[in-house]
């Protein structure tokens, strides 16, 4: 009888284990589509890259002047998609926080770039009807604070040309 038991006890297991599996965690949800941003970049997918920004996203790129709309961001990264061409960003430490509603997340993560060495992504995700997407997302480069003075002053010259 114990063994007819055990045989209907780990069947059971076995059969409803599948429902027993967990959605991820909302921050481990927006940390793959973060993943997922960076490697459609690598890969120069522009239809996934696209597919993760909200409808009204803004880009900041490095250059004070570089603050983009979807169809801005578009125009400038498509022709670099359309030959191939992506650029890599690799998370090295990410942290990502939640509204108390649980439907808008804000990150901060250090990237490593071969040509950049280390940067930082900051931006916010907004929980949709298609999941997570990247409403803002922005791309610095970290000064030591030893190196500030001088490179600011690099910047203000070049500024000031």
């Amino acid at each position: 009888m114990w063994k007819t038991f055990g045989l209907i006890l780990v069947s059971t297991t076995i059969a409803t284990t599948p429902l027993l599996a967990t959605e991820p965690t909302p921050e481990a949800a927006v940390a793959a589509v973060l993943d997922a941003f960076h490697t459609a970049a690598s890969e120069a997918d522009g239809e996934t890259y696209f597919a993760l920004l909200s409808d009204g996203a803004i880009y900041i790129g490095t250059d004070a002047s570089e603050r983009w709309t979807v169809d801005e961001f578009r125009a400038f990264a498509e022709p670099y998609f359309d030959e191939g061409r992506g650029w890599t960003y690799t998370a090295t430490e990410r942290h990502v926080d939640l509204s108390p509603e649980g439907n808008v997340a804000w990150f901060d993560e250090i990237l490593d770039n071969a040509a950049y060495g280390t940067c930082r992504g900051t931006g916010v995700l907004v929980l949709t009807g298609s999941g997570w997407r990247i409403a803002q997302y922005h791309l610095t480069f970290p000064i030591p604070n030893a190196l500030a003075k001088e490179l600011t002053a690099r910047i203000k010259e070049h500024s000031a040309e």
